[in-house]
């Protein structure tokens, strides 16, 4: 990637995503950097800025649809294209709730705010020669169970089904947008098992530095390879066979179509 390229950081406020927004910027990046609410982007904004780079902040809650549907008016204003979306964002419910769309919490934040930013800033990204959508997805996919009919889980949920069942959701999308967008280079990756607040919190235990965490993602944001293949997964910024379900087109078909029609209140003008 040339300097000043334009990246997007969701989920940039801390963790791997304030490690991510922070290498790419010593890269040479043109970095925005995404958090959940005004106060929490724009002071990970000041953190990371520096004499010769200011980094800027765009804010909106993933838990609500309509946050995110109008995210993109915050990015426009700032950039006329996007070479890299990485969407980084992610959390797990500690308990069984619907937010205000009628979507379980935690596939909500992980799985349809990316999908409905990532379409929603289509132009933005076919604006770049060769734009990059980068989805931080989780080995824990390889357990997961998803049915399109019943992605609110609501019969047997549990924390971890529901965060595994949205990282398979991540990897069928990254299946399907990379088929949809051919010019485009869409691509995941597992981070590693990382000392986050999201894996202390979800699974009550600690892990590597989250500088290793943000390698695979600024791999795939910036290296040649990243710049040639498209669909794929990565763990330690080596290309991997993700579990077979993540391979499913069916499923990664039926789930887009699901996903399109429960969030078709927000995707006026989006070819969807």
């Amino acid at each position: 990637m040339p300097a000043q390229s334009t990246v997007l950081v969701t989920g940039a406020t801390d963790g791997i995503g304030l490690a991510t927004a922070a290498r790419l910027l010593e890269l040479g990046f043109r970095v925005i950097a995404h958090g959940r609410t005004r106060d929490s982007a724009t002071t990970c904004a000041n953190r990371l800025s520096t004499r010769r780079a200011t980094v800027i902040p765009v804010w909106a809650d993933f838990s609500s649809m309509q946050e995110v549907a109008t995210l993109p008016a915050q990015i426009s204003a700032h950039t006329t294209h996007l070479d890299v979306m990485l969407n980084n964002a992610g959390m797990i419910a500690t308990r069984y709730e619907m937010t205000a769309d009628g979507l379980e919490h935690t596939m909500a934040v992980n799985y349809f705010a990316p999908w409905l930013l990532t379409l929603r800033l289509l132009p933005l990204l076919l604006a770049a020669p060769q734009a990059r959508v980068v989805n931080v997805s989780s080995m824990t996919h390889a357990g997961a169970e998803l049915d399109p009919a019943s992605l609110d889980g609501a019969v047997q949920w549990s924390a971890y089904a529901a965060y595994s069942s949205s990282k398979l959701a991540n990897l069928l999308f990254t299946l399907s947008l990379s088929k949809r967008q051919p010019g485009m280079r869409v691509n995941a990756l597992h981070p590693g098992v990382i000392s986050t607040k999201l894996l202390r919190q979800g699974f009550g235990t600690s892990g590597g530095n989250v500088s290793d965490g943000a390698r695979t993602s600024v791999y795939l944001a910036t290296s040649k390879q990243g710049a040639s293949i498209s669909g794929r997964y990565f763990v330690n910024c080596k290309q991997q066979r993700p579990a077979r379900n993540a391979l499913d087109e069916a499923l990664a078909e039926a789930l887009w179509d699901t996903t399109a029609e429960r969030l078709t209140e927000h995707l006026a003008g989006v070819e969807v």
